[in-house]
């Protein structure tokens, strides 16, 4: 006998939450647009990171000023969350659009000394395929760039990343991954977008592959527990993340304190051996850094899933 397995779909979700319903920042005076309880699904329709601003070769270099950029759906309240708790976020399906893209500028990215004009290229995205032209495509993996929670104090636009989520544009917050919220306020105040049809590694350039799309995600609470940063977990491992302010060095380091701070602190390593399990079988790696432009970087580190960590938290 064939067994089906119970994967959730568009169709069977609690709520919908319309793009409309959006802020440009991450704050605990956002008055919430929908309320769940953890474990519904939740539809969720987001912007391109230009809130449609961007729609042919006519305005594809058009400028925008950052606080244009990267509107974020929500916020959802979540029942029972609470300050101290974590708030855990499936992204069950990510369904992109037909067409995004992407766009670099003299004086932003790593190869930008290269170039000598504002550039975009249009990509189609169609039965999973981006299409870049006639000889290079190469399957879509769609990502969330923004997801994250109310920071613990003040406003903090959603163009940076910190340690509420944000801009984190880690390339793993993609299909059937958890990501991991440090919840500041009760509610938690969930809000995401900058879905991208695909993105690397450091986003050299400064964007992935910008689209509108529909996200379909359920949360859960760990309650009494929780990070510094927010955490994300695959199918084969959790990831942590450092972020800091023009500081690659700062930011990596940051990553390994949170897997090591996790693997004493919750499956019993000491410093000693999860430093060098770490240096043995973690991989460290950056999420973004658009060198030489201003503003967050983001480093992570990758811990397989073993018997000896098999998750983020020791909760079973």
């Amino acid at each position: 006998m064939k067994y089906k397995l119970n994967i959730p779909n568009f169709d069977s979700a609690d709520h919908y939450l319309s793009r409309e319903h959006h802020y440009f920042s991450f704050s605990a005076d956002h008055a919430p647009a929908l309320t769940a309880n953890p474990g519904q699904l939740i539809h969720v329709q987001t912007w391109d990171c230009y809130k449609g601003a961007i729609t042919d070769h006519s305005n594809a270099l058009n400028h925008l000023e950052d606080s244009e950029i990267n509107p974020a759906t929500g916020p959802i309240f979540i029942t029972g969350a609470e300050p101290g708790d974590t708030l855990s976020v499936t992204l069950h399906d990510i369904k992109p659009g037909l067409q995004g893209v992407a766009r670099t500028y003299p004086g932003n990215g790593q190869l930008s000394h290269l170039i000598e004009k504002p550039y975009a290229h249009f990509f189609d995205v169609v039965d999973g395929l981006v299409t870049m032209n006639e000889t290079v495509s190469f399957p879509a993996s769609p990502m969330l760039g923004v997801i994250g929670l109310a920071p613990e104090s003040g406003t903090i636009p959603t163009m940076p990343a910190g340690k509420h989520g944000g801009n984190l544009d880690n390339n793993m917050n993609k299909i059937g991954s958890t990501i991991h919220l440090p919840v500041k306020h009760t509610g938690g105040l969930l809000s995401m977008g900058d879905m991208h049809a695909s993105m690397g590694d450091g986003e050299i350039c400064g964007t992935g592959i910008e689209i509108a799309g529909d996200v379909l995600i359920s949360t859960q609470l760990i309650k009494g527990l929780t990070t510094d940063f927010p955490v994300t977990e695959t199918d084969d491992s959790w990831i942590t993340h450092g972020v800091a302010v023009e500081d690659l060095t700062l930011a990596m380091k940051l990553a390994c304190e949170e897997a090591a701070g996790l693997l004493v602190s919750q499956w019993g390593f000491t410093i000693e051996d999860a430093f060098i399990f770490l240096s043995v079988r973690g991989d460290l790696g950056i999420a973004q850094a658009v060198h030489p432009s201003s503003g967050t970087v983001i480093a992570k580190m990758r811990v397989p899933k073993i018997s000896a960590c098999p998750t983020p938290f020791n909760i079973r």
